[in-house]
């Protein structure tokens, strides 16, 4: 009786063998000819004037034709010299600065993307920099396959330390299942800070991007594309196209970034997303369930270990494919520890929530 429970598990490992199957259909996109397509990228931020240089920069290195992109910087409220940063940038040919026309960060969007000239749109953030083919390779991408969306690859600054490089190997899982779930028809995920889409499609989806939640400001807009079934999801395989972002550097702000992102969860109405949600919270909950149970009853350590060894395989199977596309098999030595820690680390960002939620 003390293995039924353990069933419960089966769901999630089915689930994520699928997606790991899916993983092999990925093909590195290389761009065959010069894109001639017009590019608006859209930059959203708040009290980013440490961080906006280095991304200008970034972009002013493109390796795209000057008179075929624009940037826009739309200050969200700041109350340090952001938009003067920006403003005064000259590395830019078509760069444009705006006052966000409401307040947060999907409001400083629709500010961005309505003053936008072109149909392809580029998102990313202030904390993020990007190799110099990036625009190039995504607007070949885009000529070639009109997408109503582009999900791109993203990374983390790989900095030494068990907190970031734990982040890494989370984000690295994360990128795995971004692309296998898009790559099977059925995308869960996507990150504002490398995405692509039409003007017009986020125009039309723009009202379903749930304003009363902080956060989810590419997931709403990916789940709400969903809805249609003519709305083409691609995901983009290319390391010219990656974007690395920075990494939170305490304990406390990781917790504070990762409860953001599941406090949306309950705003979900994707099916398939919120079917691996609670596939994932099952698995994890049955983990600690039987971590604590086996503290008390030493024989149900082969019922935990069993637990833990049939969640383990799905999971080292998508990080092992995933790591080798981003040449990071070297965070692989840190897969065991994060692993048994990281139940522990999901109850800790839920009791934050729950605790921080209105703070």
């Amino acid at each position: 009786m003390h293995w039924l429970p353990a069933i419960l598990i089966l769901p999630y490992l089915f689930l994520l063998l699928k997606l790991y199957r899916s993983l092999f259909k990925i093909k590195t996109f290389n761009a065959s000819t010069q894109p001639v397509t017009f590019v608006s990228v859209v930059v959203a931020c708040r009290n980013e004037q440490k961080n906006l240089p280095s991304l200008l920069n970034s972009i002013a290195r493109q390796n795209y034709p000057d008179y075929l992109f624009e940037v826009i910087i739309v200050d969200d409220n700041s109350t340090d010299k952001t938009f003067e940063i920006a403003e005064g940038f000259n590395g830019i040919t078509n760069l444009l600065t705006l006052y966000n026309k409401g307040k947060g960060k999907k409001q400083a969007l629709r500010t961005g993307i309505t003053a936008a000239k072109g149909n392809l749109v580029l998102a990313t953030d202030a904390d993020c920099s990007m190799g110099e083919n990036w625009i190039r390779i995504i607007a070949a991408f885009y000529e070639l396959n009109r997408p109503d969306m582009i999900i791109c690859p993203v990374q983390i600054e790989s900095i030494p330390g068990f907190l970031r490089k734990f982040q890494e190997l989370e984000f690295l899982s994360l990128q795995g299942i971004t692309a296998a779930s898009a790559i099977s028809g059925e995308a869960t995920m996507c990150n504002g800070a490398n995405l692509a889409f039409t003007r017009e499609a986020y125009l039309d989806h723009s009202d379903n991007l749930h304003d009363e939640v902080n956060s989810g400001d590419d997931i709403f807009l990916l789940h709400s594309l969903k809805k249609e079934n003519r709305a083409k999801i691609l995901w983009m395989e290319s390391p010219d196209t990656m974007v690395t972002t920075n990494s939170t550097s305490t304990y406390r702000s990781f917790l504070k970034q990762r409860s953001r992102w599941i406090s949306k969860g309950k705003t979900y109405k994707d099916r398939y997303t919120i079917v691996l949600g609670i596939a994932t919270f099952v698995a994890v909950a049955l983990q600690i369930s039987y971590f604590i149970a086996w503290l008390i009853y030493p024989d149900l350590i082969w019922v935990f270990l069993s637990i833990l060894i049939l969640k383990s395989i799905p999971d080292c199977l998508i990080l092992l494919n995933t790591s080798r596309r981003y040449g990071k098999r070297n965070l692989m030595k840190w897969f065991l520890p994060s692993q048994i820690i990281y139940p522990f680390y999901v109850l800790s960002v839920v009791f934050y929530c729950l605790i921080f939620r209105n703070k």
